[in-house]
């Protein structure tokens, strides 16, 4: 059972490292391109995206796999795979009209974004969320019957085109359009490359990968039946209404910080920067949570399909706690791993030196996607019930401490202010679904043992950045040899543990 979760946990894991390495390639590049304002309005666009893609997936994601778990066990009337073409037939619809109302209102929406001669970013990001929405089914569907590997091959498909095309336009085809570089190419160069569009061609790369995976999903959309069917339609509805809420509160919670930080922070708050400029900076340190993010990623991918095909099983509740223990424990040494190294890492994704002055930020947001993956972990007992109710007031709650904390905080603070609410945001979020699913639905995670490996962890990081080290190999022979230290003890005290596992 335990071999199976974390074989195809381990594939999308790979993937996402593979994947995201590729796609960070593009951090460096991109922040050698653009300057501060310029990256923080392509953080800006993504920030809404992300927004948007809730809005168009309505939570049919998760609920296509309650549903498929049901059909297996027999629970409900649909055992003929209706779940499948109800839920894609509902993204399909919904992102057909969204996206022609994004295309319709490209030129207010632009004008809003403070980008009023760029409508036609506008109109291809409605394209690019309506891909993203309409493709989320087919791989829920892979990954609902264990096809980690072909889930994860087209995934990598996007990604690596996605940065060929970056290098493409914004290398390749600049420097051969400006004749500094690739001169046979440059007749067909300057019909391709308009110095004017700028990151529109960031955008531009997005679309035409994302365009590529839909004829590679041809046999799931092959299978497809667009259908409705009210009657099996409503119970799903009820099921994913609160989730539609829930991630756009969750959405609030990820990327609104940005926004907020452009709309909020004073003018003049930095020397010689823009609020653009500042949103900019911040996103790129963000980046830098890369290892949390992946392994949160990575779980979420595994686990989802996982709880709910384990949710009738009687050791179930053993099951996940388990699974969120370990997890918290390969978070707290990733975390450790990149606070203790994080000024030659920086050096590595970030080579812009104008950036590296927001590192400081770096150790509190990678604590907050801690909290966050132990969200994720925690918020399985309402998923498994039928109450996702409880994840809507949940994310509401975090979506409030969000906008009210950054609101307070980043006129005093900056970007610092942005990190601490995003912090705030998701320890409360976790906190709030564990402890309601104790009462509702009890899972014995080994709480206290969590909280230690935390709580010594983050104590660790805070005593060596507040260490004036004398030079460059004694701080990280020092810090490397205290993350040795603890993953020796680490694995001392879960030695029987582990070995309980290896025959499960």
């Amino acid at each position: 059972m335990y071999k199976k979760f974390l074989s195809q946990t381990a594939i999308y894991g790979l993937t996402g490292i593979i994947g995201r390495l590729l796609n960070y390639l593009l951090t460096p590049f991109h922040t050698d391109i653009f300057l501060p304002d310029e990256y923080g309005g392509v953080s800006v666009f993504y920030a809404y995206a992300a927004l948007l893609n809730v809005i168009y997936t309505h939570g049919m994601e998760t609920t296509y796999f309650r549903f498929i778990a049901k059909e297996k066990e027999g629970k409900n009337d649909n055992k003929n795979g209706n779940s499948y073409n109800l839920s894609l037939s509902s993204v399909l619809l919904t992102s057909l009209i969204f996206s022609a109302i994004m295309w319709i209102f490209a030129q207010p929406i632009a004008n809003f974004l403070e980008y009023p001669n760029n409508a036609q970013f506008v109109k291809w990001f409605a394209c690019i969320i309506a891909i993203d929405s309409v493709v989320a089914i087919p791989y829920a569907r892979l990954r609902a019957e264990g096809k980690a590997i072909k889930f994860a091959s087209l995934r990598m498909t996007v990604i690596v085109l996605t940065v060929f095309l970056n290098f493409f336009f914004l290398y390749f085809c600049k420097h051969s359009a400006e004749g500094t570089d690739f001169l046979f190419f440059q007749e067909y160069a300057k019909l391709i490359y308009d110095p004017e569009m700028g990151l529109g061609y960031v955008f531009l790369a997005n679309l035409i990968a994302n365009s590529s995976v839909i004829p590679l999903l041809w046999k799931e959309f092959k299978d497809f039946r667009f259908t409705i069917n009210w009657q099996i339609y409503k119970p799903m509805i009820k099921y994913s209404y609160p989730l539609i809420f829930a991630g756009i509160a969750y959405s609030i919670n990820e990327v609104m910080d940005r926004t907020l930080l452009q709309k909020w922070l004073p003018d003049n708050f930095y020397p010689n920067k823009t609020p653009m400029d500042a949103v900019g900076i911040y996103s790129a340190c963000y980046k830098l949570s890369i290892f949390i993010t992946l392994a949160v990623q990575a779980f979420k991918y595994g686990a989802e399909p996982f709880f709910f095909s384990q949710a009738s099983q009687k050791d179930s509740p053993k099951t996940f706690a388990t699974i969120t223990h370990f997890f918290t424990i390969v978070c707290v040494l990733m975390m450790l791993g990149v606070s203790m190294n994080m000024e030659w890492i920086a050096n590595i994704f970030i080579r812009n030196k104008e950036y590296h002055e927001g590192l400081f930020i770096v150790p509190i947001l990678l604590l907050a996607n801690i909290c966050l993956g132990l969200y994720y972990n925690f918020s399985v007992w309402f998923k498994v019930s039928d109450r996702t109710h409880f994840g809507l007031w949940i994310s509401l709650a975090g979506a409030t401490i969000t906008i009210s904390f950054n609101f307070l905080l980043i006129p005093f603070y900056g970007y610092f202010g942005s990190a601490i609410a995003t912090l705030s945001c998701y320890f409360v979020m976790a906190a709030l679904c564990y402890l309601l699913g104790r009462k509702y639905q009890p899972i014995p995670y080994p709480i206290l043992k969590m909280i230690l490996y935390l709580g010594v962890s983050t104590t660790l990081i805070f005593i060596c950045l507040n260490i004036e080290w004398t030079g460059f190999w004694q701080k990280h022979l020092i810090q490397n040899g205290l993350l040795a230290l603890f993953l020796v003890v680490t694995v001392l005290v879960e030695y029987r543990t582990f070995k309980k596992l290896k025959n499960n």
